[in-house]
């Protein structure tokens, strides 16, 4: 039987299948039903830096309305604040205590950042909990139009910087596609010390209701069609890395967990199929890269890992419009 057994981050998962940062990862009893389904790892739902700020803030202006506790110049916000970070942060590293003492599977932490200021103290506070790897979910708008490219890349660059000052557990970074140069800046990632990408996160996305002439949210679950631009990139810089590469977005069957591996990537990454199908799901996708590994005689993850990507081609820009070219001007 096919040993679906993989290396991502350093960590020995027992298969490429990690559940993505979701609500399906954000309790004890949700991790433990993952992993009795076969998940290989599980990445926990993100801490997010704004949503400590904003609940610190909350309290603050609470606070402030009343005179018996507040007084301009006291030590009382200060309290305050630092009360709610710790008591945040308290919930997140309990979780990661409780899953390490008690389950076996490869636990991920997942922080969702914008900035470099205030918060990477608390990577220290998750590597001293257990966590076997850190997952910096980082998003800096690329619709402001205060600050030019190169300035919101050195951020996510400050970021990783910083947090690996802190810790010494396996860092990877998540990122959106929205780069002019989106290939460089992986490369950048590699040389400021990450240990793996995750492409790509996904966004929650706006629609309009025609019938109400409002703005509403767009479906929440991804669509099996969006893994295509993941495994673009994957096939162009999978052997030009030497990190590792998780696919995010879209992976919904064993079918697309097969491409992207062959593409070159070390791991997949899955919520929505779970969401849609119940957590039994995994287990069919296992079910269905074991036959797949079977019939081609395949008994190791690494004899086709890569196997289709484009480490050979040396310009895989004009590969990708050859491509283009070959769909719409029907060439043969």
């Amino acid at each position: 039987m096919a040993d679906l057994t993989t290396k991502y981050l350093g960590l020995t998962l027992r298969n490429p299948i990690i559940v993505a940062s979701s609500g399906l990862t954000d309790s004890f009893e949700k991790i433990a039903d993952l992993e009795k389904n076969g998940a290989g790892a599980v990445v926990l739902k993100s801490l997010f830096e704004e949503q400590i700020i904003l609940e610190a803030d909350q309290n603050l202006k609470e606070a402030g309305k009343n005179s018996l506790i507040y007084a301009k110049y006291s030590e009382t916000l200060d309290y305050i604040d630092l009360y709610i970070r710790e008591k945040e942060l308290s919930k997140y590293l309990d979780l990661i205590k409780r899953v390490k003492k008690d389950l076996t599977i490869p636990l991920i932490a997942s922080v969702n950042c914008i900035s470099d200021i205030g918060w990477t103290g608390f990577a220290k506070q998750i590597e001293k909990s257990g966590a076997d790897a850190l997952e910096l979910n980082i998003f800096i708008s690329p619709f402001g139009f205060d600050n030019n490219c190169d300035e919101k890349e050195q951020q996510y660059y400050k970021i990783l910087s910083k947090v690996k000052q802190e810790i010494k557990i396996p860092v990877a970074v998540k990122i959106s596609p929205y780069f002019t140069n989106l290939g460089k800046v992986i490369m950048n990632l590699e040389k400021n010390g990450a240990n793996g990408v995750v492409l790509f996160n996904r966004f929650a996305s706006p629609d309009i209701d025609i019938e109400h002439t409002k703005i509403i949210s767009a479906e929440a679950f991804s669509n099996p069609v969006e893994m295509y631009n993941s495994l673009r990139w994957i096939s162009i810089l999978s052997n030009r890395l030497k990190i590792d590469i998780a696919a995010s977005t879209g992976i919904h069957d064993g079918k697309a967990v097969i491409k992207q591996i062959l593409a070159g990537a070390s791991a997949v990454q899955v919520a929505s199929a779970l969401y849609i199908h119940g957590t039994s799901h995994i287990t069919e996708m296992l079910s269905f890269v074991e036959n797949w590994m079977d019939k081609k005689g395949y008994n190791y993850i690494d004899q086709f890992k890569g196997k289709l990507s484009q480490e050979k081609n040396t310009n895989p820009e004009v590969y990708e419009r050859l491509q283009f070219m070959k769909y719409f001007s029907k060439i043969k």
